[in-house]
């Protein structure tokens, strides 16, 4: 059921998308003080030293973590090599704070996720598919996972095709489907034996290549999910829906074989729920300074955080 909430923040949603792409409003809201400590609710820290206690806090817990740094659409060479860099320190950091008992074929505690486009895929696809091995054959070192993230649907068959490449040599090399786009259930079927994120989706799209209505999402989700949790592989639900959950809760599937995941800032209580029933849960935690595209972004696609931002702002207005 559409709630009064939704009604109202749902006409925004595409303005919110296109706002995430203008360089000239990420000028005005990322020098914004009230909107930069907003954004902090979302963001695990600026840098590797503010993201470590909370990635620490969040394993204490009992839930897993998955650790993005910042960054998209990369056209400078040094930029990439730059972002490549720090995943490695990242990745040596992790090392450090997940268990050391864990054996082949389970779940790891720590992951990263990595944008390709961060990687200078939109400059040079091998220069992306050069960080992303550097980043990987770290990772394997390390006893720890990567999963390439989805971006908008201008990137998504190359991204496909780049980790199915690296398939062979790092088999469990995960990948996000966003289930808006109408190939997301062909893509679960495909690759139903992988270890596959599933997400709605939070980037604008054109009506030809992803479900516009809420409704129409939904039960695209569910149908790709239906194909994930068919195989062999290793499902990861991303998803805050209640409908989504309750879906995922339904499956008889081992609880070491698929995993919860939600945004950092988001439903904190929900995650603690879904542990002490015995549900794996990750937490997608972004750091660094570039969060303006991802906080827009995280404005869009839930009324309860475009809600809170406005509200936010009116009572710094009144102040």
């Amino acid at each position: 059921m559409t709630t009064v909430t939704e009604s109202l923040a749902r006409p925004l949603r595409p303005a919110l998308l296109a706002a995430a792409r203008s360089p000239r409003l990420e000028q005005l809201v990322s020098r914004a003080k009230p909107t930069a400590a907003l954004a902090r609710r979302f963001v695990g820290g600026n840098d590797r030293v503010a993201v470590l206690p909370v990635l620490r806090e969040i394993l204490a817990s009992g839930r897993y973590v998955t650790v993005d740094y910042l960054g998209e659409d990369t056209t400078d060479p040094a930029a990439a090599r730059a972002t490549v860099d720090e995943y490695l320190l990242m990745i040596a950091d992790l090392a450090t704070l997940a268990s050391a008992d864990t054996t082949p074929g389970s779940a790891r505690p720590v992951e990263v996720s990595v944008k390709l486009t961060a990687l200078g895929l939109t400059v040079d696809p091998d220069l992306a598919r050069r960080g992303l091995r550097e980043i990987c054959e770290a990772a394997a070192l390390a006893d720890v996972w990567v999963t390439v993230d989805a971006e908008d649907a201008t990137t998504a068959e190359i991204t496909r095709t780049i980790v199915s490449e690296f398939y062979p040599e790092f088999p469990t090399l995960g990948l996000v489907v966003q289930a808006y786009l109408r190939d997301s259930g062909a893509v679960c079927r495909e690759r139903s034996g992988r270890r596959i994120r599933l997400c709605k989706g939070a980037y604008r799209e054109a009506a030809d290549v992803a479900y516009q209505d809420v409704e129409a999402v939904n039960a695209s989700y569910l149908g790709s999910l239906r194909e994930l949790m068919a195989g062999t592989g290793y499902p990861m639900v991303a998803s805050h829906d209640p409908l989504i959950i309750e879906a995922a809760d339904g499956y008889d599937r081992p609880a070491d074989r698929w995993e919860h995941q939600m945004l950092f800032g988001i439903r904190d209580d929900e995650q603690r729920r879904l542990i002490d029933s015995g549900s794996a849960v990750r937490v997608y935690v972004p750091y660094g300074t570039e969060w303006y595209g991802y906080f827009m972004r995280r404005l869009a696609e839930r009324p309860a955080n475009l809600m809170f931002f406005l509200r936010a702002l009116t009572e710094r207005r009144s102040r």
